[in-house]
C-alpha cells in the first residue's frame, strides 16, 4: 500500500485542519480532496491521528480510476472538534489537497498532501507582528517512532523551539505566542528533526488567511512561478526566495508575460540564510498589467533556493503557493479539485512550460458529481510561457471534479486557483499540480 500525510489540525496529509483558537481568525475546518492518478479503482484507509499520537478514527474508501472526492464535515470521517492530521493509505497511486476555511469560512486557504518527509525542512515566510500578519505552522510525524523537532529562526539563536511528536501525528507551533521573536519579526525558519517530518504554514492576517507546504529539501538552484500577478483586477504577487545555501549569491527572477503585459526581470542579492521579496510590479512598467509567469534565470553563486509566491488584492482576498523546482515537471500534471460554480466558486488553471523546447498540452476533466466536464484545453507553449485558463463556464454550472493535463514535447507544472464570487471575505485559495 503507498502512503502519504497531510497535516490537517484536522488532518495529517499534512492538511492543517486545526482548530487553533490563538491563531487569527478564531476557528478552523478543513476539507480535502482525493484524486486518484491511475485508471484503475483506488481502495484507500484515511488513518487520523489526534496530537498525542493516538488513532481518532480509521476510514476505508474507494476512488474511481482518474476519479476524486471530496472529504468535509459529516463525510471526514473524524470525530467533532478533532484537531490533529490524517495518513492516507492507498493500493494505487492517489494525491491530495486541502482547503483549509476559517469562521464559517469567511477565510480560505489551500495545500498539497505529501507523499514523503524529511530531517530537515525549510519555511522560507515566518511572520510575528507583520502588519497585522502572524504565522503558525503544523509539523507532522510521518515515520513509526518519535520525532524530537527542533525549529530555528533566522536571526534568532535564543528562540529555538522544541518538541516531540508521535508517529503519524501532528504539533501546531504558534508564533503569535511566541514573544522570543519580539513585537515584529519576518524572517523563515528552518525545522530539524530525528526522524522525517513534514509541515504546514499558515499565514494569518485580519481579513487574509494564507496557506503553503514547507520544503522537505533544501530547494534547487532555479525555481519556476506558473502564475504571477501585477495589476490585474486589483491582484498583485510578492515571491519570497530563500537562500538556503552557505554563501550570498546574486538571484535574477524573469518575469514571462501571457494573457498581458512585457517581459522583464529582476535582481537581488540574498545572503546566506536569508530571504528576499520579489515582485513583478517593481520591476515592469508600474501599473501595468501582467498575468504570466516567472522563473530564476540567474544564481551567480549557484546557492539551493526555496520561494513562496503570495497572491493578494491587498484587501480581502490572498493566497499562497510553493515555487517549484523546475527538474520535478512532468509529463502529467493532476489537479484534484476544479470546480464551475460550485456554491459560488470556479477554478482557474495555470500551466508552465519548464522544459528548453515549445510543447503543446492537452487538459481533461472529469467530475466527481456527476455534472457535466468541458470540452478537452488543447494549447501551445514555448520555453518559460504559461498558459492560464478559468472554468467559469466551461463545465455544467455547480460542476465539481479533477484534471489532468498531458504534454508533448516537454515537461510542464502547474497551479490552480480558487475563487468565490457569491460571498465577501477571502473566498481565494491557491494550491500547486502534482506532477508525474
Amino acid at each position: 500500500m503507498r502512503k502519504f500525510t497531510f497535516i490537517l489540525g484536522t488532518l495529517l496529509m499534512t492538511l492543517l485542519m486545526a482548530s487553533i483558537a490563538s491563531a487569527k481568525p478564531q476557528s478552523y475546518e478543513t476539507s480535502f480532496q482525493l484524486a486518484n492518478q491511475s485508471s484503475t479503482t483506488a481502495n484507500v484507509v484515511m488513518t487520523f491521528y489526534n496530537q498525542d499520537g493516538t488513532v481518532n478514527s480509521e476510514v476505508s474508501d474507494t476512488i474511481p480510476g482518474n476519479g476524486s472526492k471530496t472529504y468535509f464535515r459529516n463525510t471526514l470521517g473524524a470525530s467533532a472538534g478533532f484537531n490533529g492530521s490524517v495518513v492516507v493509505s492507498s493500493d494505487q497511486p492517489v494525491v491530495a489537497i486541502s482547503n483549509i476555511h476559517a469562521d464559517s469560512l469567511t477565510f480560505g486557504a489551500s495545500y498539497e498532501s505529501f507523499s514523503a518527509g524529511s530531517t530537515s525542512v525549510n519555511l522560507p515566510l515566518i511572520m510575528r507582528g507583520n502588519f497585522g500578519f502572524d504565522t503558525w505552522f503544523n509539523v507532522q510525524n510521518t515515520s513509526t517512532t518519535d520525532a524530537n523537532v527542533t525549529i530555528s529562526y533566522s536571526g534568532q539563536p535564543s528562540c529555538d523551539q522544541t518538541a516531540t511528536i508521535k508517529p503519524g501525528a501532528a504539533a501546531t507551533f504558534d508564533q503569535s505566542t511566541y514573544s522570543c521573536l519580539g513585537s515584529f519579526f519576518v524572517g523563515a525558519a528552518t525545522i530539524s528533526s530525528s526522524q522525517p517530518v513534514v509541515a504546514t504554514v499558515v499565514q494569518a492576517g485580519p481579513s487574509q488567511i494564507l496557506a503553503y507546504d514547507g520544503f522537505i529539501t533544501d530547494g534547487s538552484t532555479s525555481a519556476v512561478m506558473p502564475l504571477v500577478m501585477s495589476n490585474n483586477f486589483a491582484y498583485f504577487t510578492g515571491i519570497q526566495v530563500q537562500n538556503t545555501g552557505g554563501s550570498s549569491t546574486s538571484v535574477t527572477i524573469s518575469y514571462t508575460a501571457g494573457a498581458s503585459g512585457t517581459d522583464c526581470s529582476q535582481t537581488k542579492t540574498i545572503a546566506a540564510g536569508a530571504s528576499q521579496t520579489f515582485g513583478a510590479q517593481d520591476s515592469c512598467i508600474w501599473n501595468q498589467t501582467f498575468v504570466g509567469g516567472a522563473s530564476v534565470t540567474a544564481n551567480t553563486a549557484s546557492q539551493n533556493l526555496v520561494a513562496v509566491v503570495n497572491q493578494s488584492n491587498f484587501n480581502d482576498k490572498g493566497s499562497a503557493y510553493n515555487a517549484i523546482d523546475p527538474t520535478t515537471g512532468g509529463n502529467k500534471v493532476t489537479f484534484p479539485l476544479i470546480m464551475d460554480q460550485n456554491f459560488g466558486y470556479f477554478t482557474s488553471i495555470n500551466v508552465q512550460n519548464v522544459s528548453n523546447t515549445n510543447v503543446t498540452v492537452n487538459c481533461s476533466f472529469v467530475s466527481s458529481n456527476g455534472k457535466t466536464p468541458g470540452a478537452d484545453l488543447n494549447f501551445s507553449l514555448s520555453p518559460s510561457e504559461a498558459f492560464n485558463h478559468n472554468q467559469l463556464g466551461h463545465n455544467e454550472a455547480g460542476f465539481v471534479g479533477s484534471a489532468s493535463c498531458t504534454s508533448t514535447g516537454g515537461l510542464i507544472v502547474g497551479v490552480v486557483n480558487e475563487l468565490g464570487t457569491a460571498s465577501p471575505g477571502d473566498t481565494f485559495l491557491t494550491y500547486g499540480g502534482f506532477a508525474e
